[in-house]
């Protein structure tokens, strides 16, 4: 059996808009590290951030919001001021999340209240991307 490590792990994404996604993950705090394409309509994008790695790339067909079946989890060091920041950068506020609706689609671009769930019970906020992506942002260890 042969051994090998793993050198990393990174999420990609076709989305309708790489442009759009690029400018909200601008304001998650991801920095843009490389992109090809004609300027203004890239069809692929390499994000960073320490500890962090994205690709995007321009999708073949439509985007279905619903459809999204992937989930992706960060953690932070205090997840309200994660939130406060990520409103500051201009992510609207989606309210309380009451679960799965005929509209929780077009609420896509939003940051919801924080929770505390036994799994997570400092904190965490759920973030829809433009393309329906959900994000769970959580703060590890006790409430403080």
């Amino acid at each position: 059996m042969s051994t090998f490590t793993i050198q990393s792990f990174v999420p990609f994404l076709h989305v309708a808009d790489v442009t759009a996604s690029i400018e909200f993950y601008l304001r998650l705090g991801f920095g843009l590290d490389s992109r090809f394409g004609p300027e203004g309509d890239p069809y692929w994008a390499r994000l960073k951030r320490p500890g962090c790695d994205l690709m995007l790339a321009k999708a073949s067909g439509c985007i279905d919001p619903r459809a999204q079946g992937a989930l992706f989890y960060l953690h932070v060091d205090d997840v309200l001021a994660y939130r406060v920041a990520m409103l500051d950068a201009g992510v609207q506020d989606g309210g309380t999340y009451a679960g799965a609706s005929s509209d929780e689609f077009p609420r896509s671009g939003m940051i919801f209240a924080p929770t505390h769930p036994p799994h997570m019970p400092a904190g965490e906020v759920r973030v829809h991307d433009p393309d329906g992506y959900v994000l769970l942002v959580g703060q590890l260890g006790e409430p403080g």
